[in-house]
């Protein structure tokens, strides 16, 4: 009997994709198209129309040559890879470096007291004020970011979804946070809590 998708490794499917498995497809566009999408949202502008067509983009490469990919290295790694280098070439293409106002979905939250109704004013403004921020950088600083504190990935992976060493990913979280911290310094108070 064969194991459902869910149990099978990344790596396992794109080789089960290799050989016509839509199964497995499926899966790994369960697993990593809302991932992948935000990440093409903060990079492109906060635009959800081009962040949903390089989606759509990335899965058609996929689809169309899953053998690009080597299994024996980590499939979330080389994904954001090849989702990088994607939006460095729309930087090159056409210039793609404009600040947008973020505009994060906070509503989910509920809020009972004036006090909690204070706080989540100044996390809402403390979150549009940071990706105001982000944006102002280059794509390398502001993707390892993103990396690193939205998607988790080691200082290793970030290196080899990046092309560059542990030591410079290491330098750009430093560059980053430590402006960031310096831009952001009206918050500090927020930030300790």
């Amino acid at each position: 009997m064969s194991q459902p998708y869910q149990a099978i490794s990344d790596e396992k499917l794109m080789i089960k994709i290799c050989a016509g498995d839509t199964g497995s497809f499926n899966e790994l566009y369960e697993r990593y198209s809302k991932r992948i999408l935000y990440y093409f949202y903060r990079m492109l502008g906060n635009s959800e129309e081009k962040a949903q067509d390089f989606l759509q983009d990335i899965f058609m490469k996929i689809i169309e040559k899953p053998e690009l990919f080597n299994p024996k290295k980590k499939f979330s790694t080389w994904v954001f890879c090849v989702a990088h280098n994607m939006c460095k070439n729309e930087y090159r293409s056409n210039g793609v470096r404009k600040i947008v106002e973020n505009h994060e979905d906070l509503s989910a939250f509920c809020i009972n007291s004036k006090e909690e109704k204070e706080q989540m004013i100044d996390l809402k403004s403390f979150t549009e004020k940071l990706y105001k921020e982000l944006d102002k950088m280059d794509e390398n600083h502001k993707t390892t970011f993103l990396l690193r504190n939205r998607e988790g990935f080691s200082i290793k992976e970030i290196g080899k979804a990046l092309n560059c060493s542990e030591g410079t990913v290491k330098s750009r979280l430093f560059y980053t946070c430590k402006k960031l911290a310096s831009k952001l310094a009206i918050y500090q108070p927020l930030l300790r809590n």
